[in-house]
């Protein structure tokens, strides 16, 4: 199994490039990418921007505007609302295309809110979920290379009858470069329309071209 989603490939200006490894590939089709790797990877350089600043992200929301293929690709970063207690970066993803230009292929949006001592109001709505032991099971799409290889798809007991899966990458972002918390939650996040899905994937096609990512808290370990 590759090791990683993307392996740097160096800087050309603002633009960071990086080459797109098969671990990327979709379910539905290998040679476009799962959402969660780009997701991530934009996080990532969102992330990058904001650091020193103070400042943490609320809510990401990721724009799919065209096939991503699993192929090399740019990514950069700018601030388009600056702001000392709030601001919003964007993030977008490029690809070559067959005539040599480079087009977006994705886009994100991240609200970003300064930080502050709130243990005074803290609400634990959500308790932590209690693992259970692996059995072996992933999902319906079992044995497809690509992405959905990649991650731990373990479901999990709940008594109101919901989808509840726990899901963990077992492979690095880019290289092995450390991980964030919060890009640990991008690279698998993309993967609820699955795991909430009414529908039998092997019959029906349903690809999503968006993802908002509302954080409560921020997230910790692989909690």
């Amino acid at each position: 199994m590759i090791d990683c989603y993307y392996r740097r490939l160096g800087t050309d200006g603002d633009l960071q490039r990086f080459e797109s490894t098969e671990a990327t590939g979709s379910n539905w089709d290998t040679s476009i990418q799962h959402g969660s790797p780009p997701l991530a990877l934009l996080t990532k350089a969102i992330e990058e921007l904001a650091a020193g600043s103070g400042m943490q992200v609320g809510r990401l929301t990721l724009d799919i505007l065209g096939a991503i293929p699993v192929a090399p690709v740019a990514v950069r970063a700018w601030v388009s609302r600056p702001g000392s207690r709030i601001c919003m970066m964007t993030a977008e993803m490029t690809a070559t295309q067959r005539d040599g230009s480079e087009r977006a292929v994705a886009r994100m949006s991240a609200w970003l809110i300064a930080t502050s001592d709130t243990r005074d109001a803290v609400i634990d709505r959500y308790p932590p979920m209690k693992r259970v032991a692996d059995t072996g099971f992933r999902h319906s799409w079992q044995g497809r290379p690509g992405y959905l290889e990649t991650v731990t798809w373990v479901p999990q007991p709940d008594g109101a009858g919901a989808s509840v899966v726990w899901l963990e990458s077992l492979v690095s972002l880019v290289d092995q470069e450390e991980l964030t918390d919060l890009q640990r939650l991008a690279m698998v996040v993309d993967s609820a329309n699955g795991v909430g899905a009414t529908l039998d994937p092997n019959e029906f096609m349903f690809m999503n071209t968006d993802t908002t990512v509302h954080l409560h808290r921020a997230p910790i370990g692989s909690e």
